[in-house]
């Protein structure tokens, strides 16, 4: 990985910490983007201490669209390439919350942050070609729909559900992205990393995230699949694909719905203003 500049949204804990060091650790340039905070500013310093490479953070908060517009314009600021952009942040809230637009915060800061980020950043990914999406989703996407009418908090809340819905956006936006950066050189591929130890349980009951840490693995276990698909030569060209713990396997079946993938791409272009016709988001004409 040396020469390769990679951006990894949350990566100031668990898996993205982890996969932070992983990768630096292969001489890449790692940036993290997330809030300015102690917790931040303590993982920058583990990751450069055990890598021995300097990371640094670009603030965001992704339950804000202008944040994410904000960590767009302050990355092409600083920087002209980009290897390797990992959505790994996500959050999983027992309670119904909206993010700063008004979305349920599931939806809006596990899915539209980064579809958002993921188009900001497209033209530098294929600048920097030959380069690399990887979204981080979870094997709960298998369990979830995709209600167009629940994405404000229109309809009854419940944390699994939406947290299923929100991996199964995940992937069905990492296909569909892949479908439409054909020919580019940029590759885009969702995961599973596993059942892992993290803080995105953190508003899960006391006793619950107990018994997760008991069954669950660990942070270094769940980022191989990330740093795997990062950095592996051998997957230079595939794209378009679902991993489970650094297993190809099959997604959802409705992942294979081209109709529904269209949609949820559509109206999440309309929903972070963002223009899904415009050539310099993505390359392929003929799959809208």
């Amino acid at each position: 990985m040396e020469g390769k500049r990679v951006l990894i949204t949350g990566g100031n804990s668990g898996i993205g910490k982890t996969t932070a060091i992983g990768l630096a650790r292969m001489g890449a340039e790692v940036i993290i983007a997330c809030r300015e905070s102690a917790k931040t500013s303590a993982a920058l310093e583990e990751i450069s201490q055990a890598s021995g490479q300097r990371v640094v953070n670009l603030p965001v908060n992704l339950a804000s669209l202008k944040s994410v517009r904000d960590l767009a314009a302050a990355f092409h600021a600083r920087f002209d390439k980009l290897s390797v952009l990992i959505n790994n942040a996500g959050v999983f809230p027992t309670r119904l919350g909206l993010t700063d637009d008004g979305f349920e915060m599931q939806f809006g800061v596990n899915h539209l942050a980064h579809f958002l980020l993921t188009n900001l950043m497209s033209d530098v990914l294929k600048e920097s070609a030959p380069a690399r999406i990887v979204t981080v989703s979870s094997m709960m996407h298998k369990k979830g729909v995709i209600d167009f009418n629940s994405f404000r908090g229109e309809t009854k809340y419940g944390m699994q559900a939406a947290y299923a819905q929100s991996k199964l956006a995940n992937v069905l936006f990492s296909v569909e992205l892949a479908d439409r950066l054909r020919g580019t050189g940029v590759t885009s591929n969702a995961l599973h990393p596993g059942g892992v130890r993290t803080d995105i349980t953190r508003d899960v009951p006391w006793l619950l995230r107990k018994l997760i840490d008991l069954v669950f693995i660990s942070p270094e276990a769940g980022a191989r699949t990330s740093v795997m698909l990062a950095s592996d030569p051998e997957l230079m060209s595939t794209s378009a694909q679902y991993f489970d713990q650094m297993k190809l396997t099959d997604p959802s079946p409705l992942v294979a719905d081209a109709a529904l993938r269209t949609r949820l791409w559509l109206e999440s272009a309309q929903l972070t203003s963002i223009d899904p016709f415009r050539e310099e988001y993505f390359v392929a004409p003929d799959s809208v």
